[in-house]
């Protein structure tokens, strides 16, 4: 089961995510996220438990699409097997994670 709720804050949105980003709740994940009016987005990890390659590849097209407008999107509260996939799959060498939501913010473009 997967669920995400949504907070917009000054500098962008954040979003918060909760259960499994597998196949199904990827293309469901990304057909929302593409329709999002921002430029810059902040995605909470904290209640996530599991992500498939499929959900590795939509937050890949949204941090693609944010580029060209200058916006930037910015990760955190990663752990356990989420974690682990994102390091192993490297993404977290060119996404950038933060340790908090405050943290997260401060790193967006004004």
């Amino acid at each position: 089961m997967f669920d995400m709720k949504f907070e917009d804050e000054a500098k962008g949105r954040v979003a918060f995510l909760t259960g499994r980003l597998d196949t199904k709740a990827a293309q469901d994940f990304e057909k929302m996220a593409l329709s999002w009016e921002c430029r810059n987005v902040v995605l909470d990890f904290t209640d996530l438990e599991y992500i498939s390659s499929a959900g590795l590849r939509s937050i890949l097209v949204l941090a693609k699409r944010l580029l060209p407008q200058g916006g930037k999107l910015v990760l955190f509260g990663m752990s356990g097997v989420v974690e682990e996939v994102f390091g192993v799959s490297g993404f977290d060498s060119f996404l950038p994670v933060a340790r908090s939501r405050e943290d997260a913010l401060a790193l967006l473009p004004e």
